[in-house]
C-alpha cells in the first residue's frame, strides 16, 4: 500500500528536501536507474538484508514449535488483537488488502512504463 503511494507521489511532484542535484527531474520510472548509479539502491539492499537476517531468529523459533504465528512480531500497542475472533478477522482483512495492494502496485508500474507520462498515466 505504501509502495503505491510512494510511486505516484514522486510523479505528482512530492520530494524530500534538500534534494541531491543528481535526483532533479526524475520520475518514478527513471529513479531506479539513477539510484543504482548513485549507490542508494545498494544501501537499501544492504539494510533490508540485515533486517531479513535478524528476522531469521523469529522464523527459527516459529518452526521450532514456539506457537508464534508467521508475521507476528508481538507489536500491538493499541491492543487491536485482544479478542481471538477479532484477531482472525483482522488477519484476513490484512491478507486481502495486501494482495490487492500488490496488484495495484503492479498495475501502476505497468501503466507508468507503457505510457511514459505523468500520473494518472493515461
Amino acid at each position: 500500500m505504501l509502495a503505491w503511494i510512494g510511486f505516484i507521489s514522486v510523479d505528482l511532484g512530492f520530494r524530500i528536501y534538500p534534494l541531491p542535484e543528481a535526483y532533479q527531474g526524475l520520475t518514478s520510472v527513471t529513479a531506479h536507474d539513477a539510484l543504482i548509479e548513485q549507490g542508494a539502491m545498494s544501501q537499501i539492499f544492504l539494510w533490508v538484508s540485515v533486517l531479513e537476517v535478524v528476522s531469521t531468529v523469529a522464523v527459527t523459533q516459529m518452526l521450532g514449535g514456539s506457537g508464534r504465528d508467521p508475521g507476528d512480531f508481538g507489536l500491538d500497542p493499541l491492543k487491536f488483537c485482544v479478542d481471538p475472533v477479532k484477531k482472525k478477522e483482522l488477519q484476513l482483512q490484512e491478507i486481502k488488502n495486501g494482495r490487492l495492494a500488490m496488484l495495484a502496485f503492479s498495475g501502476v508500474v505497468t501503466q507508468a512504463v507503457l505510457t511514459s507520462g505523468p500520473f494518472p498515466y493515461v
